[in-house]
């Protein structure tokens, strides 16, 4: 699961757009999922997160009320040794970097493999639950729903939203169903009313055309940063991408060419970027 809110890449606030700067909470999640994710407990000290994150334009006070907030939000863990303080993950935040690696290197933006498929997700609450009702529409769009009407809500695929539901607290408000669409249903005309195609496509035309210049560039003397923008614009790109089936798409979906895009670059920034990170960053091991 990802957490919207945890996140940050939804309502145009973000990197959604592929063009726009990422918000510091984004770009410090890209930065752990980078250098930390698959290091166990490994923790970072704070003048280190400063120095990477400054090469992408985050000044050293958004960085320092970035990493507060997320310790209050129990996305971050904190040890001091001696006058320095260092960052590592907790549970929640591992399990939301997990899921975006999934969604990133596993999924990709691509669904050529659909079986049929459909989740549908109706729900009704009362009109009160303004948050509720908002976090609930925010868990679906991560989940690759839209609304086929107010209040039911359908994705392609066998999607298990039931965690999130369960979360939020919401399942006896809930009910979800696994089915198949009748020969009479109109696939691309459904899937035309429930998603904004246009809106999806533009996003990674926009990505697209910004990252091609960087395929074959020498990465300079800043792979780390190059890498740490790469991955927070192409999280805030496929986020709100549902992964529709390619066969009922408009042909030549943009998504195919991004995405080849942003592995190349991704390959081609790894090692540079690693490389960098070991002789940048003052590491200790939380236990």
């Amino acid at each position: 699961m990802a957490d919207d809110g945890i996140l940050e890449t939804s309502g145009g606030d973000d990197a959604a757009d592929g063009g726009s700067q990422p918000r510091p909470q984004s770009l410090m999640l890209a930065f752990f999922g980078n250098h930390v994710l698959e290091q166990g407990d490994l923790c970072v000290y704070s003048g280190s997160i400063i120095e990477v994150l400054g090469r992408v334009g985050v000044g050293e006070q958004a960085v320092r009320s970035t990493l507060t907030r997320m310790v209050n939000r129990g996305l971050l863990q904190r040890k001091r040794e001696g006058r320095r303080m260092y960052f590592g993950l907790t549970p929640q935040a591992t399990a939301v970097l997990h899921d975006g690696r999934n969604r990133v290197w596993r999924q990709g933006a691509v669904n050529d493999d659909w079986d049929g498929s459909w989740t549908l997700l109706g729900f009704s609450l009362p009109d009160s639950w303004k948050r509720q009702r908002h976090d609930l529409r925010s868990q679906l769009t991560w989940s690759g729903f839209g609304a086929l009407y107010s209040g039911l809500w359908i994705a392609p695929g066998h999607v298990d939203v039931s965690s999130i539901v369960a979360e939020l607290g919401l399942a006896a408000h809930v009910k979800i169903f696994h089915a198949q669409a009748d020969q009479a249903t109109d696939i691309e005309l459904m899937i035309r009313d429930t998603w904004d195609l246009e809106s999806i496509a533009a996003r990674y035309v926009t990505f697209d055309k910004r990252w091609t210049a960087h395929l074959g560039a020498d990465t300079g003397d800043d792979p780390i940063g190059t890498r740490l923008l790469l991955v927070s614009e192409w999280l805030g790109t496929i986020r709100t991408d549902p992964r529709l089936p390619a066969r009922h798409l408009p042909p030549a979906w943009p998504a195919r060419a991004a995405q080849e895009t942003f592995r190349k670059v991704a390959d081609q920034t790894e090692e540079p970027a690693a490389r960098m990170a070991r002789e940048l960053l003052d590491t200790a091991r939380l236990a």
